[in-house]
């Protein structure tokens, strides 16, 4: 086999990258650009200009022994990431980074195909043998290091040159399209991977902030009498959008049991993220989605610590999905992902309303206490939505069987999808039905939030985790609504005064106040303002 030099080796991968790893990128480009006048003119500066950036890239971290290593890996990861940008239009940043860090294995797998093996094959394993077999040659280090120079400064030149010769065009491309170097492959991703590390490796031990230490339940009366204890349950949902509840106006019956119950439907209700390992730590966090960061959110306590704090509340998290993110490592925690503790699987699956069993040996063990139990749904979890409910809730047809969302038509997904929201009505129906009974002897109430939205096929998107800024509504809006049982509870909030602003825009900022208001805890750190009862006290 012909022996070449490193450089040789470094451009032809580089040429490569540029042309088969990037249709996203390029499409993308072309709808900005139509590929006419003087648009070929600059399509194809782009084109050079991305050639010669992955060659100085490249050039930097090359030497005798970690050229192949370098490229093999880029080869493997970016074809990974091209089979997700081109089949469901996803953004590689560090949120979805860290998002498919905290992906399950039974998650993972529905995003698996026989397209993402040919992708593997043909982008990943194929060029990386290739390079494995290739004869390089290494010439005495004086010529070597010349020759890298050289390629540095030739390839660097190059940028120079298509930057000034066009400096007008790259002036607003970088102004007025940001989101478009989103899509290059595989500078992004790298540029994302070392955001990540950032963000997530810190320099020592996290020091762990409290705060609400002063927490304490306010003790009321009634009728000379003092009030119950309480017993809520939050569902933290999955990937329900809200325009997908027919509570919301939707034209398909997906709400035909909540529509029965006295429930506050919330339509405007936000995500603080478009990712699960985003939106949820930020959801329970004390910080709003403009001063979260996920830094702050490991490094200072939520929700559950605060309510914790009172020596009051008891606090059980069971987990249906990938796991809490963080949010319950420092309260009891129960995964019910498997057929080990979750008495309701078939074909697979574990399902959500397995979580309900047993609940009520819990809330006998602290009879006559504050409880709090969060449920953590697999909802919506998609691209395999016709995997996330049991046949008998299969109502809207024709649904999409694969995960391969874009061979189905817009009608299919949309019916998997739906039916996945029928389910969810008919779990969040169930837990309704399971707290009714304790509305006796405690204050009982039911809130539901899902933790983001998510694409159906919209303008080519599918899935969810697109930057904040340019995700569609539907991956941000986001169903919510809340249930009040029967007795004091109701003393305390007007239902009818909350029916008059349940309208009024709202976001997972709210939820932090609004579980304090419910157990009725003074904190300094408790703002009024935030509470969406707090209107509605009487």
């Amino acid at each position: 086999m012909k022996q070449f030099s490193q450089y040789k080796l470094i451009l032809t991968i580089s040429l490569f990258f540029t042309i088969f790893y990037n249709f996203s990128f390029f499409l993308n480009l072309l709808k900005v650009y139509p590929f006419d006048g003087f648009n070929i003119l600059y399509i194809s500066s782009i084109v050079l200009l991305l050639i010669s950036f992955l060659v100085f890239l490249f050039t930097l971290v090359s030497s005798k022994y970690t050229t192949k290593p370098i490229l093999i890996i880029s080869l493997f990861i970016s074809s990974f990431t091209a089979y997700f940008m081109d089949t469901y239009h996803v953004i590689i940043d560090d949120n979805m980074i860290r998002n498919s860090l905290q992906t399950n294995l039974n998650e993972s797998s529905d995003l698996f195909s026989l397209k993402l093996v040919f992708y593997m094959f043909f982008l990943g394993f194929l060029p990386s043998y290739l390079i494995y077999k290739a004869k390089i040659e290494y010439k005495t280090f004086g010529k070597e290091l010349f020759a890298k120079v050289k390629t540095l400064f030739l390839s660097f030149t190059i940028i120079l040159i298509m930057l000034f010769a066009f400096s007008k065009f790259y002036t607003s491309f970088f102004r007025e399209h940001k989101p478009l170097r989103y899509h290059i492959n595989p500078a992004y991703w790298m540029y994302s991977s070392g955001k990540y590390i950032n963000k997530t490796i810190n320099s020592g031990p996290i020091t762990l902030k409290s705060i609400g230490e002063d927490a304490k339940i306010e003790e009321t009366q009634h009728n000379d009498e003092l009030e119950k204890t309480e017993l809520i349950i939050m569902v933290v949902g999955e990937a329900a959008r809200a325009n997908r509840f027919s509570l919301n106006g939707y034209k398909k019956e997906t709400n035909p049991l909540l529509k029965k119950e006295n429930i506050i439907n919330f339509p405007n209700m936000y995500s603080c993220g478009t990712s699960t390992a985003e939106s949820v730590p930020c959801m329970f966090s004390m910080f709003d989605k403009d001063h979260y960061s996920y830094k702050k959110g490991i490094s200072t306590e939520n929700i559950l610590d605060v309510l914790k704090h009172t020596k009051n509340i008891n606090i059980l998290w069971r987990d249906n999905n990938s796991d809490s993110k963080g949010v319950a490592i420092r309260t009891d925690f129960e995964d019910y992902r498997t057929p080990k503790t979750n008495t309701m699987c078939d074909e697979g699956e574990c399902r959500d309303e397995g979580m309900l069993v047993g609940l009520e040996n819990y809330i006998e063990k602290h009879k006559g206490e504050d409880i709090l139990i969060v449920l953590h749904q697999m909802g919506n979890h998609g691209p395999a939505y016709y995997k996330r409910y049991p046949k008998k809730f299969e109502k809207f047809t024709p649904v999409c069987k694969t995960n391969q969302l874009e061979k189905c038509s817009q009608e299919e997904v949309s019916n998997a999808y739906d039916n996945a929201i029928l389910y969810t009505d008919y779990f969040l129906s169930k837990v309704i039905n399971f707290l009714k009974p304790y509305s006796k002897d405690y204050e009982t109430a039911m809130l539901y939030m899902s933790d983001h939205g998510e694409s159906l096929g919209e303008d080519g998107l599918y899935l969810h985790g697109l930057p904040y800024f340019m995700a569609p509504d539907e991956q941000k809006h986001i169903g919510s609504l809340i249930w009040f049982g029967e007795g004091y509870i109701q003393e305390d909030v007007d239902t009818e005064k909350l029916s008059l602003y349940k309208d009024n825009k709202f976001s997972q900022d709210n939820l932090f106040h609004t579980l304090l208001g419910l157990f009725e805890v003074e904190t300094k750190v408790y703002k009024k303002d935030m509470d969406i009862l707090f209107n509605a006290k009487k």
